[in-house]
Parts: structure tokens; C-alpha cells; sequence
């Protein structure tokens, strides 16, 4: 079948991006992870003995870039209804975490401590109808929010990823009456014509 002009200017696009050389040469799973790098150079999110639940994790870009910054005294938790392969040091729930089973077995792998860090990265299926993914994407990240309110411990923080559009200004609003401190970052890797920002939140306050 026939590619689209659309889907062949996309694979045109990742296949001269130059994160994606990068991360083959890096041996990072995915481009994404160079977007969590610059985040935390600059907001210091992770460190040693940090418990971290990694929402949407597949294909792991971002739990591999946690891992070295929280040592063998830390854990990641990673999520996501995609399988993920297996990383040291990262336990994998595979599952969607708003369902019952898939939260209770999270809260158990947690044994009943609270997450230092909270990021999700998630994006839903697209469309292609504007409204309908946006607040699809709305909905993902307000999921992760309330995910972040019930396993974080007071002071920690939050980082996700969420497409400027409908809602958003709303859901920053919501953010800033938990977090004491939030911030919205573009990074470099982020591709200058999506609508994705990242909402950098501190000093969660329980």
C-alpha cells in the first residue's frame, strides 16, 4: 500500500532526525530520553535513593536515563499498556494503571512507601482531529496528576509532558495548587512544531 504524503514526510523527518542518530549511537531506546537529560540538567529532578514511577515508559527512554541518576539505592517503576524490555534496576507493570488491578499491584510493588518523582511522557493514539487528541491528551496527563497526588511523598516532585491546546491553561492551573514550585519547559529535542511542553512541578505539597 501506498504511504500518504503525510506518513512519508513524517518517516522522512525521524529518519534524518538528529536525536534518533543520537540515540541509536547512544544506545538510548528512544529520542524522548534526550528531552528528560536537559530537563533534569536544569531542574535537577532525580537523585541517589530516589524511588521514581515512570508512566508510559515504553520503550524505556526515559527509565534508562533514571536509573544511573538514583544508583543501586533507588528504584524506577515503570508503567505503560505497551510491553517494555527489561532494565536493571526498573520494575515493569504492564498494564493500564488507571484500571483497579493494574493501581493495586503499583501500590503494592511500592510497599508502602511514597515516590520521590513522578514523569509520564504519555501521549494518547492520535486521530488525526485536532480536538479529539487534544483532549485525549488532557485526559492522559490529568491521569497522571492525580496518579502523582496519591504516591507522592510531601516535597517531591512531578514531570509529564502535555500538548498546548484546549485545557491546558486549566491544567496548569490544577498543577500550581499541589506543587509549590512549577515550571514549563521546551527542550531542545522537542520538535519546534509540536504543541508538547513539559510541566516541571516541585515541592509537592501532600
Amino acid at each position: 500500500m501506498a504511504r500518504s504524503k503525510t506518513s512519508k514526510n513524517w518517516l522522512d523527518e525521524h529518519v534524518n532526525d538528529p536525536y534518533v542518530k543520537k540515540a541509536q549511537v547512544d544506545g538510548y531506546r528512544s529520542r524522548a530520553s534526550y528531552k528528560l537529560i536537559e530537563i533534569n540538567e536544569k531542574d535537577k529532578l532525580f537523585r541517589p535513593g530516589n524511588v521514581v514511577m515512570d508512566l508510559g515508559s515504553a520503550p524505556g527512554g526515559w527509565s534508562q536515563i533514571v536509573v544511573p541518576l538514583i544508583g543501586d539505592s533507588g528504584r524506577v517503576i515503570a508503567s505503560d499498556i505497551l510491553p517494555m524490555d527489561g532494565i536493571v534496576g526498573v520494575t515493569f507493570i504492564q498494564g493500564d494503571f488507571t484500571e483497579e488491578s493494574v493501581y493495586h499491584e503499583i501500590l503494592e510493588t511500592l510497599d508502602g512507601n511514597k515516590a520521590d518523582v513522578v514523569v509520564s511522557d504519555m501521549s494518547p493514539n492520535l486521530s488525526g482531529v485536532n480536538t479529539t487528541d487534544q483532549y485525549s491528551s488532557i485526559y492522559l496527563v490529568e491521569l497522571a496528576l492525580d496518579m502523582a497526588r496519591n504516591v507522592l511523598k510531601p516535597g517531591g516532585s512531578f514531570c509529564a509532558k502535555v500538548f498546548q491546546g484546549v485545557g491546558y491553561e486549566e491544567y496548569v492551573k490544577d498543577v500550581r495548587t499541589s506543587f509549590s514550585k512549577v515550571l514549563v519547559r521546551k527542550p531542545a529535542a522537542s520538535r519546534p512544531r509540536s504543541r508538547e511542553v513539559y510541566i516541571v512541578a516541585k515541592g509537592f505539597k501532600g
